[in-house]
């Protein structure tokens, strides 16, 4: 099933930042900003690399190119939200068959302090004969923030997207290393 088609609905987790219920978003005027939608830097990527840091060891690649949110809360309702997430990913050389697992996370977070909440999803990729980049964007809504208060708004907020990343992943992005090109060739 192809990652665009694939999620529409999150489903209930921790604190209730998140519903099974998926809603058509009011048309009412928000009575705030929204929440920040964005991507966690050190998560923005992954690269698997087989070897030393150059070209001819890269494997399966990603990136998060974007995201945007949409938002609507009037009165004493919960923000309800949905993101787009324009997502590129990579087949080098030494990546194997046609299609690739990117698992990435969405999460929602007290600005700046806790994560309330956060959602696994995988990006399974096919990449058709001789293709090495596939852009996907992705939907995925019914995120729902409750509000203690009629006066909280979407500042307070954020929902942060990134890739699972192992612990050298991680480093690997941490360390503003990119995979060197053998130009002798």
């Amino acid at each position: 099933m192809s990652i665009s088609g694939r999620i529409k609905c999150l489903g209930a987790v921790a604190l209730a930042a998140f519903t099974a219920s998926c809603s058509q978003l009011d048309s009412r005027q928000n009575v705030g900003p929204c929440p920040v939608a964005g991507v966690l830097f050190d998560a923005s990527r992954v690269v698997n690399i087989e070897g030393e840091d150059r070209h001819e060891n890269v494997g399966w690649t990603g990136s998060i190119e974007g995201v945007k949110g949409f938002c609507r809360y009037v009165g004493t309702n919960p923000i309800t939200m949905e993101i787009d997430i324009d997502f590129a990913f990579g087949k080098g050389p030494k990546a194997e068959g046609d299609r690739h697992s990117y698992p990435y996370f969405v999460t929602v977070t007290r600005r700046n302090q806790i994560v309330l909440a956060k959602r696994g999803f995988t990006a399974d990729v096919r990449f058709k004969p001789g293709e090495d980049v596939v852009r996907v964007r992705d939907t995925v809504s019914g995120i729902v923030i409750p509000r203690a208060k009629q006066d909280i708004s979407g500042t307070n907020f954020e929902i942060l997207v990134g890739f699972d990343l192992t612990p050298e992943q991680l480093a690997y992005n941490r360390s503003g290393k990119r995979f060197l090109m053998d130009v002798d060739k």
